[in-house]
């Protein structure tokens, strides 16, 4: 009598494909891909660093943008930290970052973990009407004319308060503040824990991913907005935030205010306009490149890992 197994167990008892091990043609197309995608995200920071370094000559003969290194020399960072308005710019630009981050996590952590209860007052409207203003808003006019008409126009916070508030961070905050563990929060409230003291101490611990990337999110978007600079701001350079000066000097192909090489004529000069310009890009980058590490980490901690064993 034949043992042999039927054909149609034998197909069930074989694992999914995605469990089997890669062939050497699928992890070489891998392997492939992650390189462009790198190599599409990496030369052109190079470029900039390198044409930020590179001389008048070495920008002359390359026509422009400088892909090897070729007379390489720090002037123009020495000649873009010396202008007082790139100076005032960073730190008018390092303020906003920070008083803005905060104000907007303090607004959206305690929002969402309102609207996260499903006994709280009044959340389902509150929530209803937060969804509605992510298709419908007034419109730039109207927004202006509220900003000026309460005194904004030249102050710091006409560039924080507009914006300070993202429904869709505060719709994942509320995903996530809504999904922590029931047994936790009923510990605490045993414990005698109120809403303040389980936010603090029960869902901000076990939701430090979320609140991560949260953080992140709204600090960028504050390092680059120009925007609202364009809107609220006077001609004044003293006021500026770096991105707009990044905007100004890049675009309009200026060079720095007080700058002996503010034109593109003198061929001789050791500071190519072209790599002011870049250089601060490069500013720009720095503060970005040196967070994301530290964050980084976060980005692969489970939301409660560790929180509940067993």
């Amino acid at each position: 009598m034949s043992t042999a197994v039927p054909l149609r167990q034998r197909r069930s008892d074989k694992r999914p494909v995605w469990e089997e091990p890669p062939t050497a043609a699928t992890t070489t197309g891998k392997s492939a891909a992650l390189t462009l995608v790198a190599a599409a995200v990496l030369v052109p920071l190079w470029i900039i660093v390198v044409t930020s370094l590179s001389t008048q000559a070495a920008v002359n003969r390359a026509g422009g943008l400088v892909i090897w290194p070729d007379g390489l020399t720090v002037s123009a960072y020495r000649e873009m930290l010396a202008d007082p308005t790139v100076r005032t710019a960073v730190l008018v630009s390092l303020s906003i970052t920070l008083v803005g981050t905060g104000v907007s996590m303090v607004v959206s952590v305690l929002c969402a973990y309102g609207l996260s209860r499903a006994r709280s007052y009044g959340h389902r409207p509150i929530l209803t009407l937060l969804v509605v203003t992510m298709f419908v808003s007034g419109g730039l006019i109207p927004t202006f004319l509220v900003v000026t008409g309460l005194g904004g126009y030249g102050r710091y916070w006409a560039l924080i308060l507009p914006s300070a508030v993202s429904v869709f961070n505060i719709l994942v905050l509320r995903s996530f503040y809504a999904g922590t563990s029931a047994e936790l929060i009923d510990a605490a409230r045993m414990d005698g824990a109120g809403d303040w003291r389980t936010l603090w101490s029960v869902v901000l611990p076990t939701s430090r991913a979320v609140t991560a990337v949260i953080t992140l999110f709204y600090a960028v978007g504050y390092w680059n907005a120009f925007f609202n600079v364009m809107l609220y701001m006077p001609t004044e350079s003293q006021k500026w935030p770096l991105q707009y000066v990044l905007l100004t000097y890049v675009n309009r192909g200026n060079g720095l205010p007080g700058s002996v090489n503010s034109g593109f004529g003198n061929a001789h000069a050791e500071t190519a306009p072209l790599s002011l310009q870049m250089a601060v890009v490069v500013l720009t980058l720095v503060p970005l490149l040196v967070v994301y590490p530290f964050m980084q980490k976060h980005f692969r901690t489970g939301v409660l890992t560790g929180a509940i064993k067993g």
